[in-house]
Formats: structure tokens, sequence, C-alpha cells
């Protein structure tokens, strides 16, 4: 199927009460559209990155009793799994859909990763375009807006993304529900595709860091 975008009838995913139900919603509503742009967006990311990119679809599989409150997919060069490597995700909550290159917990490097990306904080401030937004923890909605962190603001994120065990670092564009561009397909897919070509060299720096 091409992807055609999301509805208000996705989100609504998310006020299904119960695991199974919702769970059910998620399945025949949103993962179809995640399989639609995420082949494209991975053969995308495989030309940027230069490496083979396979797409994970969340199953969730983990869960006995409470729904998930979000949903996502995620990008990567493994072909197992993605969580202990650095990815890139589309995902939708409630109330938003987030576009991000993310840097779990899970993440064997993350202190070295966090040195590498403290010695750019110049380039970051530069580079990311004022509309990004970062994040401490994939499971919360909570985002900062870059555009409010100055050098001292970049190196304490970075700092507790290093040294705090479950801290992460993700970094994209939050759109909320309502925005007209999510239901039209190919404008989405072109602004996700232009925040991963964004992100690309934060990317490369991470997983060049051993």
């Amino acid at each position: 199927m091409n992807f055609t975008g999301f509805t208000s009838h996705d989100f609504k995913t998310f006020a299904i009460e119960g695991l199974e139900g919702r769970m059910e919603a998620i399945r025949e509503r949103i993962q179809p559209k995640f399989k639609a742009i995420g082949d494209s967006l991975c053969e995308d990311l495989t030309l940027l990155s230069g490496t083979e990119m396979y797409l994970h679809i969340a199953k969730h599989a983990r869960r006995t009793v409470n729904p998930p409150v979000d949903t996502w997919m995620a990008i990567c060069p493994n072909k197992r799994g993605y969580k202990q490597v650095p990815h890139f995700q589309v995902g939708l909550f409630d109330d938003r859909v987030f576009i991000w290159l993310a840097l779990i917990y899970e993440l064997p490097n993350k202190s070295h990763i966090a040195a590498r990306y403290m010695k750019e904080i110049d380039r970051l401030q530069k580079e990311l375009p004022s509309d990004f937004v970062i994040s401490f923890d994939h499971m919360k909605k909570d985002t900062t807006a870059v555009s409010e962190l100055d050098r001292n603001g970049w190196n304490a994120a970075l700092t507790r993304f290093r040294d705090v065990k479950k801290a992460e670092l993700l970094i994209g564009r939050n759109l909320n529900s309502v925005d007209p561009l999510l239901t039209k397909g190919a404008e989405f897919e072109q602004l996700v595709k232009q925040t991963f070509e964004t992100l690309m060299p934060l990317y490369q720096m991470a997983v060049g860091v051993q």
C-alpha cells in the first residue's frame, strides 16, 4: 500500500481500553502504515548512510496487562534488533507524531557517544533547525526545544545523557496530531526524510564511536 498519512482515527487508537483491543487496533490501523512508509524510508536511509537498513515495527510483546500509550517503527542497520544501536524512529502518542534519531538507554557505549557530541556543541547549535526538540525518555512526552538550549544547556543535556544510566537522547521533530501535514502522505514522508537527512551527521558520529 502507499502511505496515505495519519488520521484522527489512528490517534483514537490510544483511547481504546484494554491491552487486547488496543493492540488489535494498532495492528489494523497503524502498523500497515508503518510498513508502507518504513519500506520507503529504509531505502532512503540506506542510500544516505551507505549501509543496508532494516525496518523494525514495535510488537509490544512484553506487555501482559497495560496497553501501550504509544507505538513506533525503528530503522537501523541491525537486522535482529534496534535498541542497542543508534536508530531512527517514527511513532505516535495520542496527541502527536514523533520523528527521532534515538539513542536509548540500552546502548552499550552511551558515554562515549555523549563525549563525542560534547566536542560538537557548536555544530549542534548551528546545524539543528529551530523547530527540532530533544527528549531524555522515549516513554514520556516531555521535550525541550533546541532553540532554548545555549552552550550550557547542551552541555547539561549531554552530561545527563552520559551520567544517568536510564537517560536517553532523542533528537528530531514532534508534530501535533491535528497538524494538517500528517494527513498528506507524500508531504509528511518528505518531511521525515528531510529530518533524517539533517540528523544523518549525528547518526554517523554515534555509529563511529567504539
